[in-house]
């Protein structure tokens, strides 16, 4: 086992990050399970809407970093590729009106 830190990344690709996520934590997270690890995404939601109510900015980043980490931990255990998963859905655009600058009216959620 590798124990020196690894070098800060400069940019991690949603697949990065997923395969990043999961070589540091996979055991652990499917010993937790999707239910345990959807409550953990679900606290770090709570933690996200809390700082942005807030005026401190690194730590409204940090909450970021932490849902995306955990979306994608989640993602992990339920065996989807983010990345897969996001080019079928907006790869080609809007899901609702197919047009890369979205023309949906207001009322609906694309």
């Amino acid at each position: 086992m590798n124990s020196s830190p690894s070098p800060p990344q400069e940019e991690l690709s949603i697949a990065d990050l997923q395969r990043h996520i999961r070589t540091m934590y996979f055991e652990k997270d499917v010993v937790r399970g999707i239910d345990g690890t959807f409550m953990w995404l679900m606290e770090e939601i709570g933690e996200l809407a809390a700082a942005l109510r807030g005026t401190d900015r690194e730590n409204l980043a940090e909450e970021f970093a932490d849902v995306i980490a955990w979306l994608a931990t989640i993602a992990n255990v339920a065996e989807i590729d983010l990345n897969k998963a996001l080019i079928s859905k907006y790869g080609n655009g809007c899901p609702g009106c197919s047009r890369l600058e979205c023309v949906c009216p207001n009322t609906e959620k694309p």
